[in-house]
């Protein structure tokens, strides 16, 4: 059976997709930009809008990242000022589940899905570092084990919250008065948290907002496959895409649920050319605007956690080998060096195979699933990724904020409609109707 592809669209935002120093790139904090990008989506018939959050300015060598000084608003904000200039397309954020509590994101999410008549989505992460925990009371104590057993039950906490109201809570009508048959009252008593109250909110539009959960370790495949309606992923090729795809969906029978039940959306990227040879030689400016020189004297620091700006950005990988003791350089974003030593050994291999400076090593080593092409050809491998089980569908990063998305809408979508794998009109009202309806 021909399977229907689900598109969202992440706000570049602050991250190292986004080429804000381009003359088209505008605001990254503006609400026209975030206004111009939804349209688009919208227009595009896409599910949902994506958007990230971020607790901490990121920083390198205690500077902070040139990417990071336009800001970082708050989700829930700007998707809530979203819902009022959308009609259709979901509205999804990222809210931690280490560095907030299960009530207040509950009832933030909630209060988005019925400003939004059911289009919210929430990301469940972890948070991971305590840089980024400084900023709060708890300091980012927790170890990688315990955060996933907060966010477990901190989801489960949530759910309740959401569950408190009976369906049919209110009745009555205008004449007689409206009268609650059961007020959203809730108990929760765990490890982790202990509360009771009077929820504040009735049962949203959709029952229950969406759940995204982001993260590609053994813990974070469990616990979407246990609790999450879209796993938000990474991975470069088909093989693995398939790979994870296969790993991610067996595990959904131990928790009594179906293939169907949970999408797979790994993050992409695109560059759209006339001609094939067009798209990949501004894919290839794009990446060296993307990786500047400091930007991959940054990323190498990262792994080898020494100073290395004497270093050629074009010349070859430092002979030096990484310091494992030393203290890391980059604080707040992912790190790629869990083992350092061994992240050097396999980039100095591929520097040696395809004789690749520092920089183009950087840009290699960094680059994200991409899809390159004419229009056509980029719809037509889309559609090859998810009828062959790499994916359920895929999150697209634009490097250009807010235009970023246009093309892909107006000259994408169009094939993939003519191919009958996505929608030419949006048939239901909720995300879940877009996600899920058969």
């Amino acid at each position: 059976m021909t399977k229907q592809i689900k598109l969202a669209a992440h706000f570049p935002g602050v991250n190292n997709t986004t080429v804000w120093s381009d003359p088209r790139s505008g605001s990254q904090i503006d609400f026209a930009s975030f206004e111009h990008m939804a349209r688009t989506a919208e227009r595009g018939k896409f599910d949902f809008i994506f958007l990230a959050e971020g607790l901490r300015l990121r920083e390198h060598a205690g500077k902070i990242l040139d990417s990071d000084v336009v800001g970082r608003p708050n989700t829930t904000t700007v998707l809530a000022a979203l819902s009022a200039v959308t009609t259709k397309l979901g509205l999804a954020g990222t809210l931690s589940s280490t560095f907030n509590e299960p009530y207040e994101v509950a009832r933030q999410v909630s209060t988005l899905d019925h400003l939004s008549g059911g289009r919210a989505a929430w990301n469940v992460v972890t948070s991971p570092d305590a840089f980024t925990g400084q900023n709060f009371r708890r300091g980012g104590f927790l170890k990688r084990e315990d955060r996933y057993q907060r966010a477990e039950e901190f989801l489960t906490t949530v759910r309740e919250l959401w569950d408190s109201w009976a369906p049919d809570a209110f009745v009555g009508d205008k004449e007689q008065g409206v009268f609650v048959r059961e007020v959203g009252r809730f108990v929760h008593s765990g490890p982790q948290f202990d509360i009771e109250g009077e929820f504040t909110l009735p049962r949203t539009p959709q029952g229950q907002p969406i759940v995204i959960q982001a993260g590609d370790s053994d813990e974070g495949r469990e616990f979407a496959a246990k609790s999450a309606d879209v796993i938000f992923s990474r991975h470069g090729t088909l093989e693995d895409g398939q790979a994870f795809f296969a790993d991610v969906k067996r595990r959904l029978a131990a928790y009594g649920r179906s293939h169907e039940d949970l999408l797979i959306m790994p993050a992409a990227t695109f560059v759209l050319g006339d001609t094939e040879e067009e798209a990949h030689e501004y894919a290839r400016e794009i990446r060296y605007q993307q990786v500047r020189p400091a930007t991959a004297i940054q990323f190498l620091e990262q792994v080898w956690r020494r100073d290395l700006s004497e270093y050629d950005a074009d010349g070859p990988l430092p002979e030096v080998d990484p310091d494992p003791d030393a203290e890391p350089l980059t604080w707040g974003r992912v790190q790629h060096d869990k083992d350092n030593l061994e992240t050097a050994r396999k980039w100095r291999a591929l520097a040696e195979e395809k004789k690749l400076s520092i920089r183009e090593l950087v840009i290699e080593a960094t680059t994200r699933q991409q899809f390159i092409g004419t229009p056509r050809q980029v719809a037509h491998t889309v559609n090859d990724y998810v009828q062959s089980d790499a994916s359920d569908g895929f999150v697209l990063v634009p490097h250009l904020t807010p235009g970023g998305l246009d093309e892909f809408a107006d000259k994408v979508v169009p094939h993939l409609q003519e191919l009958g794998v996505f929608r030419t009109d949006y048939t239901g009202n909720t995300l879940r109707e877009h996600l899920f309806s058969r």
